[in-house]
């Protein structure tokens, strides 16, 4: 007798498992199981794992060093400095540079200081004061607060602005002073130059960069031991990290969500359904469509897919761009057999568990 029960049980649990996988549907296999073994997964990788690695290189700067000191950086415009006259205190003062890069200091009027460093002003202060009053004159200069080093740094960071730098930065450490990349960052980095002209008064620089703006790739820039990459930042440059693109996959997939295009370029609609980890029991495979936006007019249009042939590769499968939606519909037919034999196995089993 309870061979008999037993024997019930796995045929009534048996048929109910075989309704199920019909419910299905044949063409509904590879959407979920097939879909994760057969979409590639692209090799992307996360704004979190950059700033990682910008945070190790900066350590890695910061602990070499590059040998210059504010010693070495060049007074500019709007600059404020603190200047000592040690055999004569009463002219001790603290002066903020001109627009015109000039200090007027007592007893000697207008003195010319932008684009010398502190160490050259003391020379030159020196040099004016031993002239005119001082038989051998000793005079320091510090720069109490700098005005004319400002780097911007805009875009897809964590902390956008205006940094004030002193000596010599590169790209790395400039990054690093804006707190890394936001989420949603591209791969490239774009530097604006300053004009040659106003940068070689509060840098010393007197070549012009090679063009007008300079494009860096970013894991170019961290993974390779070629560090001509990690270009030197001046007074003036503009840093911007433009935004990545990112492709949205709704509806009936495991992962609904956006996802951002870390490498700079579009993906295909099987590997934007593959980063959301594949579709549903219930999605209508044949009525997929993309949701695109003209960038000019703003317009939106539909495009019809039938993701069953993009998966079989009868179709071509379609390249995404960014901003594109791809929206998998539910079917009412496989929602209402899916559930109703879900709920019949799972009534089943419990009856013959019960007079079991």
């Amino acid at each position: 007798m309870i061979r008999t029960r037993i024997h019930t049980l796995f045929l009534i649990c048996g048929r109910f498992a075989v309704l199920s996988f019909l419910a299905a549907t044949p063409s509904a296999r590879p959407q979920d199981g097939g879909t994760r073994e057969r979409l590639p997964s692209p090799p992307f990788h996360t704004a979190a794992d950059i700033n990682q690695q910008l945070q190790i290189a900066g350590e890695n700067v910061a602990h070499t060093g590059n040998g210059t000191t504010d010693t070495d950086s060049r007074i500019g415009p709007d600059d404020l400095l603190d200047i000592t006259v040690f055999e004569a205190p009463e002219m001790n003062r603290t002066l903020r540079v001109s627009t015109g890069g000039e200090i007027s200091f007592e007893l000697l009027g207008a003195v010319h200081v932008a684009g010398l460093t502190p160490r050259e002003v003391e020379s030159v202060l020196q040099e004016m004061l031993r002239r005119t009053y001082l038989k051998d004159p000793h005079v320091g200069v510090f720069v109490h607060e700098w005005q004319s080093h400002s780097v911007s740094v805009v875009g897809a960071v964590k902390t956008s602005g205006v940094f004030q730098i002193r000596g010599n930065k590169t790209l790395i450490e400039v990054l690093s002073m804006a707190q890394g990349l936001a989420d949603d960052a591209g791969d490239l980095v774009l530097i604006t130059r300053a004009a040659p002209d106003a940068r070689a008064e509060t840098s010393g620089a007197s070549d012009p960069p090679p063009s007008a703006v300079e494009k860096i790739n970013l894991r170019k820039l961290l993974n390779s031991p070629d560090s001509a990459l990690n270009v030197p930042i001046h007074s003036g440059d503009i840093v911007k990290v433009p935004r990545a693109g990112i492709v949205y996959v709704v509806g009936e997939v495991n992962r609904p969500g956006g996802f951002v295009l870390q490498n700079s370029e579009n993906i295909s609609v099987l590997q934007a359904l593959a980063l959301a980890q594949g579709l549903t029991h219930t999605s209508a495979i044949g009525r997929a469509r993309i949701i695109r936006t003209d960038a000019a007019t703003g317009k939106r249009s539909e495009i019809p897919m039938n993701l069953g042939k993009i998966l079989a590769g009868k179709s071509a499968d379609t390249l995404l761009q960014a901003k594109d939606v791809v929206f998998v519909p539910n079917s009412a037919t496989k929602s209402v057999v899916y559930r109703g034999s879900e709920a019949a196995i799972q009534t089943a089993a419990g009856i013959a568990i019960y007079k079991w």
